[in-house]
């Protein structure tokens, strides 16, 4: 076991260094170029296309809102909060000028993944619109690239049980014991008899938990973020000047900080930026797929809010917090250090907002992450593989609650980063398709 581990844990390095990290940035640049910018000069269109998508426009079995909700429930999680606190922690103040540069190029990346995914999807034996990287590999680049789509849905079954489930589950359980001293395996239960019944309807009963809760709670943190920052506005000049002059210049040793290279500014923004909006993992496309649209442009503008909605504004809400507060400074990491920013300003409720706020992300994370899982579960195994793929995720939740997930969270993260290697080679390939579309699609006006 422990040479497994050993093995996994380089393997891991591997997938999430250097190369990856470029792989996925290029990437993105490439189709932020090829585009001629368009997700940065439409986004106001974007959010336009969302507000009409509250109602069906086509073909598909949710409304484009929805699909966007039931990805962000996926994205909006751990990283929002942890995430952006460990890239600080470790990478300094600059790290969060390196992950408003993942989102940019990554909305780019979201927005072809959604095209390619309404573009290809098809429909199963269950009348369901289905679609994601392995059916754009499959339907666009022929069958001579199959293996690479079955690759990918290998990667996303494993990583949605770790990532999507046992670690999200654990970190409720962990954050309701620390502060409540709930124990985990009743959080563990409750977490399953819930996901149960979610589950019980599928995606539409998924789409529409997600329609109601990830705004409401997305809102609710935000405005427990400003009110902090309402309440240091006079240090958000100096804050933003701190990210962006460390963005490019070491930052020296403070306090419990060890100090940090521009280097590990770059890869540490980066990695978290990715790992907190996904855009070029191949996740949110299996969502988006399921909109009922009557053009796969359409969605796509929708698709690309994902990563605006996730790192400019909430994991930057977090960074600010952090910065502004002063605590980045204390030694901590993680949860615990956004949890000590916000209840600096707010003291007795700014630690209840980053523990609520955690359980509630974590929770809507691993109903978006059921979708992803069951999709790749159905294009390995057919449409009888639901109902089991269903039992085995509800039955993984209070294990997930309860155990030590350290290998678990090693192989589903290294899993994570392999999805990125299929749907990146199946963006480079299509991106001709993507930019043909999008063309037509605005030339009409």
């Amino acid at each position: 076991m422990e040479s497994l581990n050993t093995w996994v844990n380089q393997l891991n390095g591997i997938v999430w260094g250097p190369l990856m990290l470029v792989l996925i940035l290029g990437t993105g640049a490439y189709l932020m170029l090829g585009l001629g910018l368009m997700p940065i000069r439409r986004l106001g269109y974007g959010f336009r296309m969302l507000w009409t998508g509250r109602r069906a426009t086509g073909d598909g079995d949710i409304t484009p809102f929805n699909a966007l909700m039931t990805s962000l429930s996926a994205t909006i999680g751990t990283g929002n909060i942890a995430g952006v606190a460990t890239a600080i922690a470790l990478g300094g103040p600059g790290a969060l000028f390196w992950m408003w540069c993942t989102a940019l190029v990554g909305m780019a990346t979201k927005y072809a993944e959604a095209v390619l995914a309404v573009k290809y999807r098809e429909v199963d034996a269950l009348g369901n619109h289905v679609g994601g990287p392995m059916y754009y590999i499959k339907n666009g680049l022929g069958r001579r690239w199959r293996w690479l789509g079955t690759l990918f849905a290998i990667f996303g079954a494993i990583a949605g049980f770790g990532i999507g489930n046992g670690v999200q589950a654990n970190s409720v359980a962990d954050v309701l014991h620390k502060s409540l001293g709930v124990p985990e395996l009743m959080t563990g239960v409750v977490m399953a008899v819930l996901a149960g019944l979610v589950l019980v309807g599928g995606i539409k009963r998924i789409a529409h938990v997600a329609g109601a809760l990830v705004p409401f709670m997305a809102l609710a943190y935000l405005a427990g973020g400003l009110l902090v920052l309402a309440m240091h506005l006079g240090e958000i000049p100096d804050a933003l000047k701190l990210i962006l002059e460390h963005a490019f210049t070491p930052i020296a040793a403070s306090g419990g900080f060890a100090g940090a290279a521009v280097w590990a500014a770059i890869r540490f923004g980066v990695a978290r930026g990715i790992f907190s909006n996904e855009a070029g993992l191949g996740s949110a496309p299996i969502a988006h797929a399921a909109a009922s649209t009557s053009d796969p442009v359409r969605q796509g503008t929708v698709a690309m809010l994902g990563t605006f909605i996730d790192t400019l504004v909430i994991c930057t809400i977090t960074g600010l917090v952090i910065v502004v507060s002063g605590v980045w400074t204390g030694g901590d990491s993680g949860a615990a250090l956004s949890s000590a920013a916000f209840e600096q300003a707010l003291p007795g409720v700014g630690a209840w907002i980053v523990t609520f706020g955690l359980a509630v992300f974590a929770f809507t994370t691993l109903l978006g992450w059921s979708v992803y899982g069951e999709r790749c579960v159905e294009y390995l195994f057919g449409e009888r593989s639901i109902l089991p793929f269903r039992l085995l995720w509800v039955i993984a939740v209070p294990l997930g609650a309860v155990l030590k997930l350290d290998f678990i969270w090693l192989l589903a993260d290294t899993m994570n980063a392999l999805m990125a290697i299929p749907n990146l080679i199946a963006l480079l390939l299509l991106s001709p398709v993507v930019f043909r579309l999008t063309r037509a699609y605005f030339a009409k006006g």
